[in-house]
């Protein structure tokens, strides 16, 4: 496509698109995980290698607040709010870098995980302004 103007969309409007909707199937699954750490703590095995800051309440509610939040960001991304792309470039550097260090456990996954996280954060940062102009 040509170059962006002011109010021309690109294709990369499909991609900030992509980061809102992530960001809220991940707040989904994460709200989840944290309700079944609040009422079924049997799920959960803890063998000797691991080592645990929080009970299983604490880390419930750390989960389920964290998916709120992560799908808070996800519906601001989607309706072109400047917070909801500065908190999205936040957590998608947050995964590239956590992926990084996963590189030699999982390689495969983990360099895939990158180049995402990397796509989100050009889109966001270079075409997040778009989808707010798609309303228009």
């Amino acid at each position: 496509m040509a170059k962006n103007s002011s109010n021309e969309v690109t294709g990369w409007v499909g991609w900030v698109g992509f980061a809102g909707m992530l960001a809220i199937v991940m707040g989904i699954l994460q709200a989840i995980v944290g309700i079944v750490a609040l009422f079924k703590n049997t799920v959960y095995a803890i063998g000797p290698e691991n080592v645990w800051v929080l009970d299983y309440t604490t880390w419930g509610w750390v989960h389920l607040l964290w998916g709120a939040f992560l799908i808070l960001v996800g519906g601001a991304i989607l309706s072109g709010k400047t917070w909801g792309r500065v908190f999205g470039v936040i957590l998608a550097s947050i995964s590239v870098i956590a992926n990084f260090l996963f590189i030699p456990i999982y390689p495969f996954w983990s360099i895939i995980m990158v180049v995402v996280g990397v796509l989100v954060i050009f889109a966001l940062t270079v075409h997040g302004k778009e989808i707010a102009s798609l309303e228009e």
